[in-house]
């Protein structure tokens, strides 16, 4: 009899957990943003931690930071049950994991020093975007890979989502953030 093949839970607990933390960052700044609102003097004059600066981290921690991680180690626990197989290329699963926060971090501690693009929802500069599309693209590679390897015929309905947003999301990244750098910390827009 052969072994059992097991899922790669493994990646998938750490996404959910990277997201209850920043769940939980991205909020906080939130409400301390909120409370820059009603107590300007709360910045204590420090550039940095004046509103302006802060949102920017607040927005970015929740969509990106805690939404991203969240819907990544959703896609890869959906996409392993209902293709009856464990994820394909584990240790590009694992770099996605890390890549992934890496990229949240840096931007996330860059922007408040103002090393942005200065576009809504998309600041990050330009060295920072670029880690993020290669991780979202490795990410696409993991999904597309598992359901290339599935043991059943048919394509549950979760996974055409899944691979609709991974497709929308990286094709909006990449065209939305192309640019031309002038330096490491300063890009143009195209």
């Amino acid at each position: 009899m052969q072994p059992r093949e097991t899922y790669n839970d493994q990646v998938v607990r750490l996404f959910l957990l990277a997201a209850a933390v920043w769940g939980i960052v991205g909020m906080s700044i939130g409400v301390y943003a909120a409370a820059e609102m009603a107590w300007p003097a709360l910045n204590f004059d420090v550039p940095w931690l004046t509103f302006s600066r802060i949102r920017p981290d607040h927005t970015f921690g929740v969509i990106f930071a805690f939404g991203g991680s969240a819907l990544i180690g959703t896609c890869y626990y959906v996409v392993q049950r209902t293709g009856h197989t464990r994820l394909a290329f584990t240790a590009l699963a694992n770099f996605t994991f890390w890549g992934w926060q890496v990229g949240c971090l840096l931007a996330m501690a860059t922007m408040p020093f103002g090393l942005t693009q200065g576009k809504e929802y998309a600041e990050p500069e330009w060295f920072i975007d670029i880690a993020v599309a290669v991780v979202w693209v490795s990410f696409g590679v993991v999904f597309f890979g598992t359901l290339a390897r599935r043991r059943i015929r048919h394509i549950y309905v979760a996974n055409w989502y899944y691979g609709a947003f991974i497709i929308a999301v990286g094709l909006l990244h990449i065209v939305n953030n192309i640019a031309i750098p002038v330096s490491l910390t300063k890009s143009y827009p195209v």
